[in-house]
């Protein structure tokens, strides 16, 4: 078992991962040509050549980046496999002299446990207008917004 940064050949199974949590409802779906274009920006937790777990970190300011699309495979959920992954994250965003990291989430439980604390969505401005104006549920979201400052 490993995590490490994705490459091409990882963009389909990291696009069945969110899907499956897209067509839930739980995180917004994201296509495999956009998959594609940010495949840089995604780690994957692979055991035995299978993708079990990914997720993105996205630059979004000069001090400020987000962790998204965290997905864990369907059964191996507690196992810390999204734990190690944001820990993936956050030891990048350091490497890149980033000063705070946030997240949208259902699971503020899981981010909470990481050292994130809850903040108001208005504090994301940049979030807002980029992405967030195409989600199906803007102005309306149910998300919460959780940042560490490293």
């Amino acid at each position: 078992m490993a995590i490490r940064k994705a490459r091409i050949p990882d963009a389909k199974a990291i696009h069945k991962l969110l899907l499956t949590y897209a067509q839930q409802e739980l995180m917004l779906s994201r296509s495999l040509p956009d998959i594609y274009e940010v495949i840089r920006s995604f780690y994957v937790y692979e055991v035995a050549g299978e993708i079990l777990g990914a997720v993105s970190l996205q630059i979004c300011w000069e001090d400020l980046a987000e962790v998204r699309s965290l997905a864990v495979a369907e059964g191996q959920m507690k196992k810390g496999i999204g734990r190690k992954l944001v820990q993936a994250c956050l030891d990048e965003a350091r490497e890149l002299g980033l000063k705070k990291v946030f997240a949208l989430t259902y699971q503020p439980l899981f981010f909470e446990k990481m050292g994130f604390h809850y903040i108001e969505k208005a504090e994301l401005p940049q979030k807002i207008w980029s992405d967030c104006v195409k989600c199906p549920k803007f102005p309306d979201c149910d998300e919460i917004a959780m940042r560490i400052v490293l």
